[in-house]
């Protein structure tokens, strides 16, 4: 059985285009693999912006740790808990101001850390999370793939290399504001990438 933990960074929830693929790509994976999830809406979650004093407990033994501060180590350390025990992440991306969502960049900023995710080494960082697989599945009003205004693609593979996944993969739902033909087409053209991804998994 694998794991799987998914990620929706959608502020419109379920309902988002980016969540309604993942869903999408979990109930395929269901069909053909015996899977474990765990579902994460991080706008629900409401993760706060990482602060120094959150930081500083990440290197704070438990035992001398305020009630305050082991609250806000369990942000990271929770975290940190279901992406080292998952097998395969699933991500639900829009595009905000061509970038990721800030809920996303919070986790972010919680996963990727130096000593646990990755090491500082003479030869550059090392990541420690080999083995596993990133599919993200990218939904934009716009058309941005491939061209300098996608941001999005080249900072998720250098932040998840960073961490030992070398293993991204994209989907992408684009021009969803183009018109609705545009968008039906975008939305088959995803569907099938994603269909060519569940074997894959499998």
């Amino acid at each position: 059985m694998k794991n799987v933990l998914v990620l929706n960074a959608s502020l419109q929830g379920d309902n988002g285009n980016s969540s309604q693929l993942t869903s999408e790509f979990v109930t395929q994976l269901r069909q053909t693999e015996s899977i474990k999830v765990e579902k994460v809406d991080l706008n629900a979650l409401n993760l706060p912006h990482l602060s120094a004093q959150e930081m500083q407990t990440w290197s704070m033994l438990s035992d001398n740790m305020t009630p305050e501060q082991a609250t806000l180590t369990a942000y990271s350390n929770d975290l940190l808990a279901q992406l080292e025990r998952s097998d395969v992440i699933v991500v639900g991306m829009p595009m905000y101001n061509f970038t990721i969502p800030s809920t996303f960049k919070a986790w972010i900023d919680r996963v990727a850390r130096a000593g646990r995710t990755f090491s500082y080494t003479s030869e550059g960082p090392k990541g420690h999370l080999q083995g596993k697989a990133v599919h993200i599945f990218a939904a934009r009003g716009g058309i941005y793939q491939g061209t300098d205004n996608d941001t999005q693609t080249p900072y998720l593979r250098l932040v998840f290399g960073l961490m030992g996944i070398t293993n991204v993969n994209f989907v992408y739902l684009e021009g969803l504001n183009m018109g609705q033909e545009h968008a039906l087409t975008s939305w088959q053209n995803a569907r099938e990438s994603m269909a060519a991804l569940v074997p894959v998994i499998a």
